[in-house]
């Protein structure tokens, strides 16, 4: 991948979609809406970061818009969902750690564009 700032790629450009949340699950009701709200994140391309907060890997701030949209118009009822956008350049400075080893980011795959 060529690394000037005009590439389709560009850690500027490219961006990380976080989506932090809190659901209540006391009762089945609430159990399912938040199993619902997990299911459709990872429906729509997300992976688990950690138990909760999911991340998606967007090549740029329109595909992020839009993945945005989707996750807004699914929020559960109740309970407290945060979604927060940062760049790939931003993402790459996050330090990792399992216990007290660190660990490397994940490495975004380029994703094929049919038009």
């Amino acid at each position: 991948m060529e690394n000037s700032r005009f590439s389709r790629l560009n850690q500027y450009r490219s961006m990380w979609v976080l989506v932090f949340f809190d659901l209540p699950t006391e009762t089945r009701t609430e159990r399912k809406a938040a199993t619902r709200f997990r299911k459709q994140l990872l429906d729509d391309g997300f992976g688990m970061f950690q138990f909760s907060i999911y991340s998606r890997f967007c090549a740029s701030r329109e595909n992020a818009a839009v993945h945005i949209k989707r996750t807004k118009n699914n929020l559960p009822k109740k309970g407290k969902v945060a979604v927060m956008q940062i760049t790939d350049k931003q993402f790459g400075m996050i330090e990792l750690f399992h216990g007290k080893k660190e660990i490397e980011p994940e490495v975004p795959h380029q994703q094929l564009e049919l038009f």
